[in-house]
């Protein structure tokens, strides 16, 4: 008996999976680029390193693919510190516009990365979840460290991709196709 009996016939989870990390979040934000210019309708976030010209210092962002809106996801904790940066309220913030987007209706969601957070349930999983039931189609990077925990949260509902723009389009085409099989 398959846990999944009625998979379609193309995963609704296109996976990047490795690094580096900076590369795939380019291509996914081109991607999603790509779509909305054509009218799809899409939401989610990617991940930037933006750099403060006062400081010096970088910072990690979480930008809204639909209306730019930046979430940034690491506290300032001054120079020499070793401590965990992570701003977990600026990711929920994240996580619950995904969502909201996401119950509004949307075509695809991109989400910037599954990583540590993630495979502990925690940073954007609710987001995935979201999409998940919804049955929209999402496109993520996968860390290279928590490979065994993304096959564990998503199962068969995830193809790996080769970071290309090709690649990611034929999976959308058959994607879109599947959905649109689903909704006549």
């Amino acid at each position: 008996m398959t846990l999944y009996p009625s998979l379609p016939s193309t995963a609704p989870i296109a996976a990047l999976p490795g690094e580096p990390s900076a590369q795939a979040q380019a291509l996914i934000a081109d991607f999603a680029r790509l779509l909305a210019q054509k009218g799809t309708r899409v939401a989610g976030v990617t991940q930037a390193r933006l750099v403060d010209e006062a400081t010096g210092r970088s910072r990690i962002v979480l930008r809204d693919v639909t209306d730019g809106a930046l979430y940034s996801i690491s506290q300032d904790l001054g120079a020499g510190s070793v401590a965990c940066n992570l701003d977990s309220s600026e990711l929920a913030l994240a996580c619950a516009a995904i969502e909201r987007r996401v119950a509004e209706g949307v075509d695809l969601v991109v989400i910037s990365k599954f990583s540590k957070q993630e495979a502990s349930s925690g940073g954007l999983a609710d987001a995935f979840r979201a999409a998940m039931i919804a049955k929209v189609p999402v496109v993520t990077a996968v860390s290279p460290h928590y490979l065994e925990e993304w096959r564990a949260f998503a199962g068969p509902l995830a193809e790996s991709l080769a970071h290309d723009l090709d690649a990611l389009s034929a999976w959308w085409e058959r994607a879109r196709k599947v959905r649109l099989a689903g909704a006549g």
